[in-house]
């Protein structure tokens, strides 16, 4: 049976958000989009993402594309008013996703364990970058201290040849990766609850989280591998510059080396096997080269393509966004805030039985402080005081 063009696969949950930043706000963005009422805790100044560029009429397109669809209440996390209005949410809540430093919940008196009596039922999902406890676990933690810490940043620099200094960051994928950890632990104890009746603790590691980018070199740091003659995954250069190949199976590589000319690699004794090939990949590749550096990058993508060879051009995010494939698919939705309108993606997957899109607007800061207060019976007199810092 189809669903309905409203159907959403968390309709009816109901989140308390006290997470900043990416990761946490990510997670909980997905379960809005799912169709979860998530509810933005924040101070009177609002979450610090509301001042990350771009902004238009004191509004930012980059906190809308992490924010949209929640509804927003100011409270003072140290008035007890605040956190009266707090305990009386978590009660009737399904999940509590928060991303501060271990410790912090626990002296607001706001942690599982407290809340937990409340509501039994309650998934309280934590994100951290060390983890709650352990030996780092109360040390501060940003992605790009977690990409250092966890060793991606120098397995990274391993695949450049010649480098020596590891590269700035400005994409933060230890972020976006813990946030979707997050996002299936959630997930994955709403089912559980299901057969239980309980709720319980998640405790998510951005450390771990980004280890699990690197499982080839977890194993690499445990046995001896000998590097191949040149990094098998990266630019091949044209006559005007550069596209990317990957060829990871035994089909793929002889389309390579047909549509370049070089049909005798197939039986080259340096080719042939995998492990060899692996060994003197630098010879293939520039025996390859030998033949796109005599087309244009258009032409080698149109040649690739025709043999059946995975290849891209190195695109832009703006030539990316511009792809009809995006278009076809629906990968971006048109939003609002006080600003006006903007461009946000869409989850990357869609679903035959449930609905997937993020909400319409992103709220103003507090907008939705009255409403969600007195619907836990709290009275004007109330409402202002929780939200006075």
């Amino acid at each position: 049976m189809a669903a309905s063009a409203q159907a959403k696969a968390l309709q009816g949950i109901r989140v308390l958000d006290f997470s900043t930043t990416i990761a946490g706000p990510h997670c909980t963005r997905m379960l809005s989009d799912m169709g979860a009422e998530v509810i933005k805790i924040e101070t009177a100044d609002g979450e610090t993402m509301r001042t990350r560029p771009p902004v238009r009429s004191n509004c930012s397109a980059v906190f809308g594309g992490y924010n949209v669809g929640k509804k927003s209440v100011v409270l003072d996390l140290k008035s007890p008013r605040g956190i009266e209005a707090i305990k009386k949410l978590a009660a009737k809540a399904d999940i509590l996703v928060e991303n501060f430093r271990p410790g912090v919940m626990r002296r607001l008196k706001l942690d599982y364990e407290a809340l937990r009596q409340l509501n039994p039922k309650l998934i309280y999902c934590s994100i951290s970058g060390y983890g709650q406890t352990g030996p780092s676990a109360e040390l501060p933690a940003y992605a790009p201290v977690i990409h250092a810490a966890s060793g991606y940043d120098m397995a990274h620099m391993a695949y450049q040849p010649g480098r020596e200094r590891p590269d700035y960051c400005g994409i933060y994928h230890a972020d976006i990766l813990t946030g979707v950890y997050a996002y299936g632990a959630i997930a994955s104890a709403l089912f559980q609850r299901q057969q239980t009746g309980q709720g319980q603790h998640i405790d998510v590691s951005m450390l771990e989280s980004m280890l699990s980018l690197t499982l080839n070199e977890v194993q690499g740091a445990q046995f001896t591998i000998k590097p191949p003659q040149r990094p098998m995954f990266g630019p091949m250069e044209t006559a005007d510059g550069y596209v990317i190949v990957a060829i990871a199976s035994e089909k793929t590589f002889q389309n390579l080396v047909t549509v370049a000319g070089r049909p005798e690699f197939i039986r080259d004794s340096r080719f042939a096997v995998y492990t060899d090939r692996r060994d003197h990949w630098g010879d293939l590749m520039e025996g390859v080269e030998t033949w796109s550096r005599t087309l244009t990058s258009p032409q080698c993508l149109a040649e690739l393509n025709k043999a059946g060879v995975p290849c891209s051009a190195y695109r832009s995010v703006t030539e990316a966004m511009a792809d009809p494939q995006i278009a076809h698919r629906g990968a971006l939705t048109e939003v609002a805030d006080a600003g006006g309108p903007f461009k946000v993606l869409n989850l990357p997957f869609r679903m035959s039985g449930a609905e997937v899109s993020p909400g319409p607007r992103v709220a103003d800061v507090g907008e939705h402080t009255a409403e969600v207060l007195k619907e836990i019976g709290m009275p004007d007199a109330g409402v202002a005081s929780a939200a006075a810092k």
